[in-house]
């Protein structure tokens, strides 16, 4: 009796059956990543092979098409667009009348057979002890993150290499049996891209010394075997332009992801430029080598080969987009003590992977340098500045547990929709929190700027048509009053610098200033209201796009003055710096009064004072009067960031819950005095 529940069954079925429902969906979502696996390699071979044949592959069809480099006798060199080295060219010229024959299919199909290979081999070097479930799920979830990754990309589009030195390093660190095999295939990749041979102390320190003896000789012996085919070729290459550079694109173009490349980007020239590439390059590498070492012996060697490869990326004078596959291998380190920590890391290096710097780093002149070096700093700090966790450490299996608030009845049976998404009381962390407030407003403005065709000029016979619906249904309501408030408004002189100030100043600053307040002060009410607003920023980004709307500024015939911009000519509108990078029709619904609406309940709602309440009130009332004031947006406009606000409150109530009714100042306290779960304090 004591094995059986109430209802009589075994205690060990209940287990079993259990148990048989974990595998059915490990194997559910098994098939669904793999599908995914499917659906990108096609996208990707739709995209290479849907451009036209002067456009696609461009690289390769340099190197080896009808009329490549090499066809041409003489230098690979000559023309700067061969950018591999001599032993490269030298495997490629087999390939040339072959290549000629099927340039696309052949190639694409197998550097994505090459993706394939380096996901199946990255997933088997997981640092152990894996769960079953992450050694079933790891190969395709590996496989799709370098499918969108912007070096696989990359290579896939330009028709480039890169991949193979990886695969190669890959392959002798973990899937050949044998120190001298494993060497020569190391050498191999050395011999293609000769800043891999950082590796070779690598394998020396951590013991495989016979392999480090054989990648060293197989790099000689490839270098040599190039130098007596093509002398010419090897000393322009090795002595005339030292190691490569200034081959391909400038050295100082963005694309060159180096320490080289930052420097002469920074207005560094001639031999100081040089002098400082060498000391910092020697120093990163001997710091890297010496962390790489040490996570090999703790069993993470996966970690080790990206920290070298990290290394191999900052002390080479050239890195393009394409060789920068490295950092993404960094995703396998393991960074924080707390759990709520663990995602910082690879979040943050597959965004920086998988999407451009420009929708990672604002457009600001003091950012710049952020924006033009990002990959480059991000494989610096894998190189010699991430703290990863060791195996040894009492963090690696337990992290510090996240702590969340006690769960508050709802009235609903099947609420929160989402259980997992429970009331954390522990502080987010702020690199990651930005980084998501950044793309989520990138993807704002990119889909806010496309609802309206990509232009202020694109639509707009559209967007008036829906103006003039606008008006006529608030002249139906008689609640068409924006003219005469707007004309009202300009024969006053300072109430109108008022409002126009109120409109353009506290539109992104309030909603930000009460993020931070609550970051700090109450982080549980933080991720609630953080949520509610990206709800309904959704929500009105699907307004946008589905009905495009004049302001009434911008309707003509209607006799509304644009305060703040002033006379328009709507053919060729000027807004200044913003003329081209926001969409001027996306009015309905009113971002700017659903955000202070936003702002306004969540003051209401959590202030502890009923002044606090009343002040947080007025910045939705006074939003709501310069924007009809101003000309900017109809009374209806208003009425659409309502709907969206309430319904961004509403998804957030479904998928999390009631809001956690508590203090969180108490329970913060105590959880950084103890691991302990901490007691919550109901307030009275």
């Amino acid at each position: 009796m004591a094995n059986a529940d109430h209802g009589g069954r075994p205690a060990e079925a209940l287990g079993a059956t259990a148990v048989g429902t974990v595998q059915a969906r490990v194997r559910v979502a098994r098939l669904g990543l793999w599908l995914v696996v499917a659906v990108l390699a096609l996208r990707q071979v739709a995209v290479v092979l849907g451009t036209p044949r002067g456009e696609r592959l461009t690289d390769l069809e340099t190197w080896v098409g009808p009329n490549g480099v090499l066809h041409v006798k003489g230098s690979l060199y000559d023309s700067t667009q061969f950018t591999g080295t001599p032993f490269g060219g030298l495997v490629l010229k087999p390939l040339t009348r072959a290549a000629e024959q099927a340039l696309g299919w052949g190639w694409t199909f197998g550097t994505l057979l090459l993706v394939v290979a380096l996901g199946l081999v990255a997933a088997r070097a997981l640092p152990q002890p894996v769960s079953r479930r992450t050694s079933l799920l790891a190969a395709p979830v590996a496989i799709s993150l370098l499918m969108l990754s912007l070096p696989v990309r990359n290579t896939l589009y330009l028709g480039q290499t890169s991949i193979m030195p990886v695969l190669l390093v890959l392959l002798g660190c973990f899937a050949v049996r044998g120190e001298r095999t494993s060497g020569v295939l190391i050498g191999v990749a050395a011999a293609l891209q000769p800043t891999l041979l950082l590796f070779t102390p690598l394998l020396w320190f951590t013991g495989r010394r016979r392999a480090a003896l054989s990648t060293g000789a197989t790099f000689a012996a490839c270098t040599a075997l190039a130098w007596a085919a093509m002398p010419r070729d090897s000393y322009t290459y090795w002595v005339h332009h030292m190691v490569g550079v200034g081959l391909g694109g400038r050295a100082d173009d963005l694309g060159n992801q180096s320490l080289h490349g930052a420097l002469l980007r920074l207005g560094l020239t001639g031999p100081l430029e040089i002098a400082l590439f060498l000391v910092l390059g020697a120093a990163v590498a001997v710091l890297a080598l010496r962390r790489a070492v040490r996570y090999a012996h703790d069993g993470q060697l996966l970690l080790a080969v990206a920290i070298t490869g990290c290394a191999a990326i900052v002390v080479s004078p050239t890195a393009w987009q394409h060789q920068l596959l490295w950092v993404l291998l960094a995703v396998v380190g393991q960074v924080g003590r707390r759990a709520s920590d663990r995602y910082v890391w690879p979040a943050a290096v597959i965004l920086i992977m998988t999407l451009p710097a420009r929708m990672m780093v604002p457009d600001k002149v003091i950012l710049h340098p952020l924006r033009a070096d990002l990959v480059l700093l991000a494989a610096l700090a894998t190189a010699a500045v991430v703290p990863f966790l060791s195996r040894t450490s009492q963090y690696w299996q337990t992290p510090i547990p996240t702590r969340y608030a006690p769960p508050v009845p709802s009235r609903f049976r099947h609420i929160p929709l989402v259980r997992f998404l429970r009331r954390v009381i522990t502080r987010p962390n702020l690199f990651f929190e930005l980084l998501l407030i950044r793309v989520t407003y990138y993807a704002y403005a990119q889909i806010r700027l496309a609802a309206a065709g990509g232009s202020n000029s694109a639509g707009r016979v559209t967007a008036e048509e829906h103006g003039e619906e606008i008006h006529s249904i608030e002249r139906a309501l008689h609640i068409d009053i924006e003219r005469w408030a707007n004309h009202a408004v300009v024969q006053v002189d300072w109430v109108r610098n008022f409002f126009d100030f109120y409109y353009e100043s506290f539109h992104f600053g309030v909603p930000l200033a009460i993020l931070a307040v609550l970051y700090w002060r109450r982080p549980v009410d933080y991720r609630w209201a953080r949520t509610a607003i990206g709800f309904a920023t959704v929500f009105a980004l699907i307004g946008f796009w589905l009905y495009p709307l004049a302001p009434p500024r911008l309707m003509p015939g209607l006799g509304f003055i644009d305060t703040v911009h002033g006379p328009q000519d709507f053919s060729r509108p000027d807004y200044g710096t913003l003329t081209e990078l926001t969409n001027q029709y996306a009015a309905m619904p009113s971002l700017h009064f659903g955000w202070s609406l936003w702002c306004g309940l969540v003051i209401l709602i959590l202030a502890p004072r009923w002044w606090m309440k009343a002040l947080g009130l007025l910045h939705p009332l006074f939003t709501l009067t310069a924007i009809v004031v101003t000309g900017n947006h109809w009374v209806l406009d208003a009425v659409g960031g309502a709907a969206v606000v309430g319904a961004g409150f509403g998804m957030t109530y479904l998928f999390q819950g009631p809001r956690a009714r508590m203090v969180t100042a108490q329970a913060e306290k105590v959880s950084s005095d103890s691991p302990a779960p901490a007691k919550a304090r109901t307030p009275s």
